[in-house]
Order: structure tokens, then sequence, then C-alpha cells
């Protein structure tokens, strides 16, 4: 299993856009072959920093995911509302505690 982590970074007056195609894409998302989990989180501090983190069977699963139809769409809608680069990591899980 492969964690995604990425970090992204809104203008204010575009933070509503992304949100409204957040709730408009997460589904499909979630529902893309290969991906097990998803979620999305909000700094505290900083309300225009947003961090997706989700969960995918493998690389491979993740790559499929990045060169698909609906990344494409998702991302062409998101790219241009950022006021920062996004950053991205790929991360292996070694423990969770409950």
């Amino acid at each position: 299993m492969l964690v995604r982590i990425v970090k992204l970074g809104f203008h204010k007056q575009n933070i509503e856009a992304f949100l409204q195609n957040f709730e408009n894409t997460k589904t499909n998302i979630r529902a893309f072959e290969g991906c097990q989990f998803l979620e999305l989180y909000r700094d505290k501090n900083d309300p225009s920093i947003f961090f997706t983190y989700s969960y995918w069977e493998s690389d491979a699963a993740l790559e499929d995911y990045r060169k698909s139809k609906l990344f494409n769409t998702v991302w062409s809608k998101v790219k241009p509302l950022f006021n920062m680069p996004p950053e991205a990591w790929s991360v292996d899980k070694l423990e969770t505690l409950d």
C-alpha cells in the first residue's frame, strides 16, 4: 500500500471553488480503481492551505489515476486556483495505533 499526501495552497478568493470541485469529484476519486481511502484536511493556522490524504493499493494504481481522464479533469480545474506550487509525498505506512 502507498499513502499519498498532497499539500495545496489557494488564493483566498478561490477556496470555495476548490471546495466545490472537491465535493463534486471526491466520490469518483475514491471509487477509482486502486484508491482505498481519501480524506481532505485544512490547516488550522492558514485556512488557504489544504492537504489530501489517500491510500492506494500500489504505485501503479496511483500512476493509473494520475494518467486518467478523471485526474486531468480535476487537475485542470484546480491548478489555476493555486497560490503556491503543490507539494506531494508518497510514503509507506509503517504502523497504525488505534
